[in-house]
């Protein structure tokens, strides 16, 4: 008996190369993401820059004010997980 796989990775990934710039992009959005979280837990840990007695209103902007500042931040360097995210899906050569 054989059994055939769904889905053939190696196949897949050879026949598509990668595009660096994308790759590049989508690490820098994996590095906004995690920058976002951190932020987003500091500030509801109580010890925030803000303090407490928040509205719903003033919570909304500043999610959405760390999530701006997260991807300026990773879209200018951040803490450098991008460009070792971007190296480490490199082709092999």
């Amino acid at each position: 008996m054989n059994i055939n796989p769904v889905l053939n990775l190696t196949a897949a990934s050879s026949a598509t190369p990668r595009d660096p710039a994308k790759v590049h992009d989508a690490a820098q959005q994996f590095e906004a993401l995690l920058l976002g979280q951190m932020l987003r837990t500091e500030r509801q840990s109580g010890s925030g820059w803000l303090g407490s007695g928040e509205d719903a209103s003033a919570e909304c902007v500043t999610d959405y004010a760390e999530q701006q500042f997260a991807a300026v931040l990773a879209q200018n360097g951040g803490l450098g997980i991008a460009t070792l995210v971007a190296k480490g899906l490199e082709p092999a050569r």
